[in-house]
């Protein structure tokens, strides 16, 4: 079998359609057993992942059967059998939509495990069982109520409700130290629209976007779709690496740099001020936007956090985009944008073709929780809950692997980036044992034997903390 001259514009839609057209062709016949996913992998000279993806969308689309502990198999009874020449067609057409990218496949795949009982990676994410159910549900019916009685459930503002608006704009203005009106607030479904929605506006004629080198992949796939080519600048132990970015400016256009200065995703690191304040700088030299991801600012532990760069002097082309989905819950899916006026209005107009507005009930909600100090409440309770888990993982790395690891405890979020390299010692590792770590080559597309682990301690108690450092231990030490 080979790829290169396979219908499909990226590895994951050339391999699925090179082997539904064997089986279709008869070159693998029905009950015939397939390589494994390992080995198929080795011989196409391809990610071991893609060509899990492709059995598991071929198997759910009745084309290969998996029998436990014997293997993948071509189904013996195949979906086409008995259908009519014109069904025929329309199975087989494949020409009415676009391929999506080999990323975007991934991404979609990984978003759709949690429906096919595959764990869901947990890199940093909030713990649901700290969730005030009775709280949410106690305001849910009181606004559903008022709502009902004002008949005020029709079509809103495609900006979102304006007190959620000016609720979000009293906290940036109160806790950020941003200068911020309800006119340049948008809510979002969650900071994932937010970057596209930023991505979509921006115009992919003028340049290219910048990464820092290890990143957030659904913000890359969001600029790729988008049209844009992204260009990778270096990270150090201080953020992005400034003197890195001059090089880049001086030899591109660029007409954006995604940052993730409060935790850097996903090493961690604090972007240092005085880098804060050069890059603000920069933008206003070579005239491009910031896309300031300020996720998690709402959990930090060791001193107050460090102010975002919407914050600060020549902050001008900096779009600020946020999330609650940590502070209660990523269900909650709701995010905002913070900039100029103007862009803001793009992003309503963008709004207007995809969703037309948000969720007004949820908005509300959220909006009354905020104005009677419930959110802040809920943050101060469980920021010491998740520093003692952060505090508690350190503690269990050192008692299970002593010096053989190393990492800089985090000043905030819900995950720590952990050295392996004295363990992996220049070996390629494919995967780890569960769901909480995930190696530094998810990260990086050049990065080939992984350096790092992000450990997220966020979603876990002390006993399952315990539990996922010793599985780990018991993989890399054995492999040592």
């Amino acid at each position: 079998m080979w790829l290169e001259d396979s219908s499909g514009k990226t590895l994951h839609s050339k391999l699925l359609n090179t082997l539904t057209a064997d089986i279709k062709e008869g070159r693998l016949t029905p009950g015939s057993m397939l390589p494994g996913s390992r080995v198929l992998a080795e011989q196409l000279g391809v990610n071991r992942k893609t060509v899990q993806q492709v059995y598991e969308e071929l198997e759910a689309q009745g084309w290969l059967v998996t029998r436990s502990r014997s293997g993948t198999f071509v189904s013996e009874i195949l979906p086409e059998q008995g259908l009519s020449t014109s069904d025929h067609y329309l199975v087989n057409s494949t020409d009415r939509t676009k391929s999506a990218s080999e990323l975007v496949e991934i991404l979609y795949q990984e978003a759709r495990g949690s429906y096919n009982d595959i764990p869901i990676m947990n890199d940093g994410t909030p713990d649901s069982r700290l969730i005030p159910y009775e709280l949410l549900a106690r305001t849910y019916r009181r606004v559903c109520v008022d709502l009902s009685r004002q008949s005020k459930l029709g079509y809103g503002d495609p900006k979102g409700s304006i007190e959620l608006r000016k609720s979000i704009a009293k906290m940036l203005s109160g806790d950020r130290f941003m200068n911020c009106s309800a006119e340049q607030v948008c809510v979002v479904r969650g900071s994932q629209m937010g970057i596209y929605l930023a991505s979509r506006i921006l115009d992919p004629g003028k340049g290219a976007i910048v990464m820092e080198d290890l990143c957030y992949l659904p913000a890359r796939a969001a600029f790729e779709s988008n049209g844009f080519k992204v260009l990778k600048c270096r990270l150090d132990d201080k953020g992005l690496d400034i003197e890195h970015l001059r090089e880049i400016l001086a030899e591109h256009s660029v007409a954006a740099i995604y940052v993730t200065p409060h935790h850097q995703y996903p090493t961690t690191v604090c972007m240092h001020m005085s880098r804060r304040l050069v890059l603000l700088e920069l933008s206003k030299t070579y005239k491009f936007a910031v896309l300031e991801d300020d996720y998690d600012h709402e959990f930090h532990y060791e001193t107050n956090p460090i102010p975002p760069l919407a914050s600060l002097p020549n902050s001008e082309n900096v779009v600020h985009i946020g999330s609650m989905s940590k502070v209660f819950a990523p269900g909650l899916r709701l995010g905002y944008m913070a900039a100029d006026a103007q862009f803001i209005e793009r992003a309503a107009q963008e709004i207007v073709l995809i969703d037309r507005q948000g969720n007004a009930v949820s908005e509300l909600v959220l909006s009354n929780l905020m104005e009677s100090g419930e959110v802040r409440r809920h943050i101060r309770k469980t920021r010491k809950e998740y520093e003692a888990r952060r505090n508690f993982a350190a503690e269990e790395f050192v008692r299970f692997f002593g010096d053989k690891v190393s990492f800089k405890l985090p000043t905030g979020g819900m995950a720590i980036w952990v050295n392996i390299s004295k363990l992996v010692n220049g070996k390629v590792l494919e995967q780890l044992p569960g769901k909480d770590s995930t190696l530094s080559t998810a990260y990086n597309d050049d990065q080939i034997i992984p350096t790092h682990l992000r450990f997220g301690f966020g979603a876990l108690s002390k006993a399952e903390i315990t539990q996922s450092v010793e599985q780990l231990s018991k993989a890399l030490l054995v492999s040592e």
